[in-house]
């Protein structure tokens, strides 16, 4: 089945639960995508570009779960079956809702906020998923 590759933006607690039942959920899930409705008409747009605006917005979602930005921001990045991603979802154009629950074995990476209350999408630092527990112990440090 084909994937696609997503980004979900994680509270605290859902990061918990993720450390101790090995997905995220239950579903649905806000996340988000490259989309058909992220590409502007009239313009050339390479998908890397269109991957970090989805991958922006998703940041800037997260900021809405740390806590009244207070928290540290965390970005899951995975790898879930298209079938269960609906586009449409929302107000951002790249928004999409997941049907079904995130395993740990579909999520590539993590990106965290170097520093409690970051805003910009610079502040964020790259973990890959076997950092799983390291990113845990950062953001139950805030």
């Amino acid at each position: 089945m084909p994937t696609r590759r997503v980004y979900l933006p994680v509270s605290p607690g859902a990061l918990a639960a993720l450390v101790s039942t090995g997905e995220l959920g239950p579903a649905p899930l806000s996340a988000y995508a490259v989309t058909n409705a992220l590409g502007r008409p009239g313009l050339t747009v390479d998908e890397e570009e269109l991957e970090h605006e989805a991958w922006a917005a998703a940041a800037e979602a997260a900021s809405d779960l740390s806590v009244g930005g207070s928290r540290r921001r965390v970005i899951a990045s995975a790898d879930v079956d298209s079938a269960n991603v609906l586009e449409g979802a929302g107000s951002d154009p790249a928004s999409v809702t997941l049907g079904a629950k995130v395993p740990l074995r579909r999520i590539v990476s993590f990106h965290v906020d170097e520093h409690a209350g970051g805003r910009e999408v610079t502040d964020l630092l790259w973990y890959d998923v076997t950092e799983l527990p390291d990113v845990a112990r950062l953001v139950d440090t805030d």
